[in-house]
């Protein structure tokens, strides 16, 4: 016998594929700067948050990882969680319309 719930989730995202690890770091991430900011304060229409604000911290924390240093000195967890969490971000804000695409002029969308 075939499982119905199987051939319907089946179409849907497979979220069992993303790691704990990056589940529960990311969350850590989040939640420094929802104490820091507000939670979810990106999608906040009234406040336009530029992109290149989160590229410049992913950039940040890219560069301290690449560096050697794998925990960020403030929040002391990993830096790859910071970059994660701001790509979160982004993604979210975009589909919300709730950040500024100051991205260079000419810059293509893929």
């Amino acid at each position: 016998m075939s499982d119905p719930k199987q051939k319907l989730g089946a179409a849907k995202a497979p979220l069992h594929l993303i790691p704990p690890v990056f589940s529960r770091e990311v969350a850590h991430a989040l939640s420094t700067g929802a104490r820091k900011y507000g939670a979810w304060n990106w999608r906040d229409p009234s406040n336009r948050y530029l992109a290149s604000t989160y590229v410049s911290a992913m950039k940040r924390h890219i560069d301290a990882w690449y560096d050697g240093e794998d925990r960020d000195k403030e929040s002391f967890l990993p830096h790859l969680a910071h970059v994660a969490a701001s790509v979160a971000i982004l993604m979210d804000a975009e589909a919300h319309g709730t950040f500024k695409d100051d991205r260079p002029v000419g810059s293509k969308p893929c």
